[in-house]
């Protein structure tokens, strides 16, 4: 897989398929909607999965998105995605990423500062460094693994030094949204939830003011789903 980064071109292995079940989000067919905007590299793109987990997540910290990855090149035309995910960290196609959103919507944010050409290559190496990492189902800031937000906040910060988002325990993000129901969380947690554990959030990401939204096309996914009803 070639990586074009606009400075030089790098050579990736992705990672082979694991077995889905609980964490399996969505379709693999390609998603067709036209988007917006060219996207970039280091674009932030922002997608609402629709299985268990990853719902609880958008519940716990009132938001509509609960998965997160960043541009990082092209193939044959098709934007590349990296991405943390279930089971490694890979890197996909924009299509068959916006098809695990819910009606194949998205939220495109840039940042604020423009990206020059060492940046952007850095941008990539950072991703490229993260790829085949297992998933970290327990959203630990400390771990050796990795997870949506953390992926894309270290990517950007490694190659910007730009902190994305916020960290925060899990004491603070919860008592936030103080009526969010703790028993899918319990549950997670075998009984224990790690109340001072630092994570951070695809929903703190999405808010970051060193961002700025370049596409949405929640209202348009509702829009053609209706259309095709």
């Amino acid at each position: 897989m070639v990586v074009d980064t606009g400075c030089r071109p790098l050579m990736i292995r992705s990672p082979g398929a694991g077995r889905r079940r609980l964490f399996s989000v969505g379709s693999p067919e390609p998603h067709d909607m036209p988007l917006p905007v060219e996207p970039e590299i280091g674009d932030i793109v922002f997608i609402r999965v629709t299985v268990r987990p990853f719902l609880e997540v958008a519940s716990a910290t009132r938001s509509w998105t609960n998965h997160v990855g960043i541009v990082v090149g092209e193939r044959g035309g098709e934007v590349l995605v990296a991405e943390s995910t279930f089971p490694l960290s890979r890197v996909t196609t924009m299509s068959r990423f916006l098809a695990r959103s819910d009606r194949g919507a998205c939220v495109i944010a840039r940042l604020k500062q423009p990206l020059d050409a060492a940046q952007r290559s850095r941008l990539v190496d950072a991703a490229m460094r993260r790829v085949g990492v297992v998933y970290d189902t327990g959203f630990n800031l400390a771990s050796r693994r990795q997870f949506c937000s953390r992926f894309v906040r270290e990517v950007v910060r490694d190659a910007t030094r730009i902190a994305l988002g916020d960290v925060e325990t899990f004491d603070t993000l919860l008592r936030r949204n103080p009526d969010h129901p703790l028993g899918f969380w319990k549950v997670w947690y075998f009984g224990r939830i790690p109340w001072q554990r630092r994570t951070v959030t695809p929903a703190s990401l999405m808010g970051s003011r060193e961002l700025r939204v370049v596409a949405d096309t929640r209202d348009c996914a509702c829009d053609v789903f209706e259309d095709r009803e």
